[in-house]
């Protein structure tokens, strides 16, 4: 699942390319809907999106936000949805169903070869989550008015107030977008790796000091993940973030920190890892596929 850091790198990718420095900002000339479930708004019609140049390309949690004319176009890419950029996009329209692609905006040609540039949003699997939103006014996205600060945003002070009145696990204290808005599966885990802290941790009972730990951690593999993304095309994202992760999606390596195994725990729809050296002081924790929970 794309998260704060690929998002943002996703925002200053676009920027260069719908907002350059020295040139015309782009018009979007065709916003084009393969699968009509992804749409989730019909209040603003698409062609507004042509009414107007690219104002804005930015970010609101995990939200990429296009401004044109007088609307905004918002997408969420969900679990397995992406961004997949073309300098010169096929002409013509798509065969619905040929493929994985949900959505394809096309940008008027500008360069006099008459190649119109653009994007497709894909999704991949069978579960289908990615949403599309054609507004006025951001909090017109149920999504974005329930998002609380962004992670980067909040200060220490307030940021262990708000570990210590979290009466649930740690872990999904940094997942919680009403909470803290960009962090997913993924940089929960590194997070909480770097900090040395159990995922099952229940966050109101965390000492002072692991709590500095956390938001340190926090702020270090964030403001990294960012780092590393920003400059990247579009199609280089996915595959850095993959290579920078430590212990998220690596069970059965080794921890690059001490000379335990990475450990991960299953549940119905997603799983997280975890080393139990660095992290649970050796325990394992189990998961749904037991039938108990080690404390």
């Amino acid at each position: 699942m794309p998260e704060m850091p690929e998002v943002q790198g996703l925002v200053d990718f676009l920027h260069q390319q719908l907002m350059p420095p020295d040139a015309a900002p782009a018009v979007i000339a065709e916003v084009e809907v393969l699968s009509f479930s992804v749409l989730k708004t019909a209040a603003v019609p698409l062609a507004e999106l042509g009414a107007g140049p690219v104002s804005s390309v930015g970010r609101r949690g995990k939200f990429l936000v296009i401004g044109a004319g007088e609307a905004q176009l918002v997408i969420h890419l969900a679990r397995a949805g992406w961004l997949r950029w073309s300098n010169a996009l096929k002409p013509g329209p798509l065969r619905p169903g040929a493929g994985p692609i949900a959505v394809r905006v096309r940008f008027a040609a500008h360069d006099g070869s008459g190649a119109q540039p653009g994007f497709d949003l894909t999704e991949a699997g069978t579960r289908k989550s990615l949403a599309v939103h054609v507004v006025h006014q951001l909090e017109d996205v149920p999504g974005i008015a329930r998002l609380g600060p962004e992670a980067l945003d909040v200060p220490r002070r307030d940021f262990a107030r708000m570990v210590a009145g979290y009466g649930g696990q740690i872990k999904g204290l940094l997942r919680d977008q009403t909470a803290l808005a960009g962090i997913g599966n993924a940089y929960s885990d590194e997070v909480l790796h770097a900090a040395r802290i159990s995922p099952f941790a229940i966050a109101g009972k965390l000492d002072a000091a692991a709590v500095d730990q956390l938001f340190d951690a926090m702020h270090g593999i964030l403001d990294a993940a960012v780092a590393d993304a920003a400059g990247r095309p579009a199609s280089q994202l996915k595959d850095s973030k993959r290579s920078s992760l430590r212990v998220h999606a690596r069970a059965g390596e080794d921890c690059p920190v001490c000379d335990g195994t990475i450990r991960e725990v299953s549940f119905a729809d997603s799983s997280l890892q975890y080393c139990p050296g660095c992290q649970t002081g050796g325990k394992l924790l189990a998961d749904r596929r037991t039938s108990r929970f080690l404390k």
